[in-house]
């Protein structure tokens, strides 16, 4: 099939989700959060590290046990839409343990909740042979889950097959390994790792491109996409577990892990060093997120703020332990390279130079020079 002509630009704002509001909304709900945490942030169950990390750490009597809560959002309308249910339970499994292995934890269970508008054994046979693969490839067990059938709650694209998937993950790390960027210095180098496409963050603006903006179907196959819209949009998140905890075995001294999901590369800014990234040998992006762009007008600055970009995880190691770093990495199989380096800027911005971006955290990118 051609290309469908250009459309008119369109946002995350416009197709439905109000970042500042959700900002605005989690704020009050981690006021309330904080006041069941131990005094005094020891003993057992007290948070370490960070909170607000990719994952937490609790003191369990000495051992530190990482925790991780996430689901596949609005991916789950793609699968009703193609009806192939098999590989999102490896982006359940995927968006949780990617973010446990960023406090330099391992992996180790994860528990799955399904709610869905109607029990159907063939999907949710689907959706436990997903888990499964996932969690194969991270190296992990399925210890339980929950599944609930609220036929007047979870509605679909498609009638009575309305679902939602969501996990929570549990790793190990001894309290004196746990990572949260402190060691970040200027002049690290940032190692990036290939994303395999959308991953599971920014479908409400991708779906609003592709099937409201330029009317397309999940069948529709696209030139420049060299597949269908469908399967571009479902391919599984990629799991970078086995890749990072051989860099953290290894004599490589980890300054700081980072998952790239939604407001992409100002994930960076999470860690506990206040520092700058510049980014200036980002890799290609996958044709899906051009093809996006084009379709719907959308601004680089937005594009930016909403996907990954073709990065799904950073390292920031020493200058000098960047090739010891890439070639343990690439070893797994993706493709990974040095895309920016750490600088001084105690305002912790983020600039891609490829595209003229800065980004700040909480404010999105801008182009250079003007505020975001």
């Amino acid at each position: 099939m051609a290309s469908p002509p250009e459309r008119p630009r369109t946002d995350y704002g416009s197709a439905g989700v109000d970042a500042d509001a959700v900002e605005a909304g989690l704020a009050g709900l981690v006021r309330h959060i904080r006041t069941t945490w131990p005094d005094g942030g020891s003993g057992l169950g007290a948070i370490k590290g960070r909170s607000g990390y990719f994952a937490s750490v609790v003191d369990f009597g000495g051992m530190g046990v990482a925790i991780c809560t996430d689901g596949i959002g609005t991916k789950a309308l793609i699968a009703q839409m193609t009806g192939r249910y098999g590989t999102v339970g490896i982006d359940c499994v995927a968006m949780n343990v990617n973010d446990l292995v960023c406090v330099g934890a391992r992996p180790v269970t994860l528990v799955d909740y399904i709610a869905v508008e109607r029990a159907e054994p063939a999907m949710l046979e689907a959706l436990g042979a997903g888990l499964a693969e996932g969690a194969r490839l991270a190296g992990v067990s399925i210890s339980g889950g929950e599944i609930a059938e609220m036929r007047d709650v979870i509605k679909g694209a498609v009638s009575g097959k309305g679902f939602d998937l969501a996990g929570t993950a549990v790793g190990l790390v001894d309290l004196d390994a746990v990572n949260v960027g402190a060691a970040v210095r200027p002049g690290d180098s940032i190692v990036g790792i290939a994303s395999s496409g959308v991953h599971s963050n920014g479908l409400t603006l991708a779906r609003r491109v592709f099937f409201e903006t330029a009317g397309l179907t999940v069948d529709d196959r696209l030139d420049d996409l060299g597949e269908t819209v469908g399967e571009a949009l479902l391919r599984p998140t990629h799991i970078y577990v086995r890749e990072a905890l051989d860099l953290l075995a290894s004599e490589v001294p980890v300054h700081a892990l980072a998952h790239i999901t939604g407001d992409g590369f100002l994930n960076l800014t999470r860690i506990e060093a206040r520092v700058g990234m510049r980014l200036d040998a980002l890799l290609a992006p996958p044709p899906v997120f051009t093809v996006l762009q084009r379709l719907g007008g959308i601004e680089d600055a937005e594009m930016h703020r909403v996907f990954n970009m073709g990065v799904g995880f950073c390292v920031v190691v020493p200058p000098e332990h960047e090739a010891g770093a890439t070639a343990i990495l690439g070893a797994h199989g993706k493709v990974c390279q040095r895309v920016g380096t750490v600088v001084d800027d105690a305002e912790q911005r983020v600039w891609i130079e490829q595209a003229g971006l800065v980004g700040r955290p909480g404010q999105g990118f801008a182009r250079e020079g003007a505020t975001p």
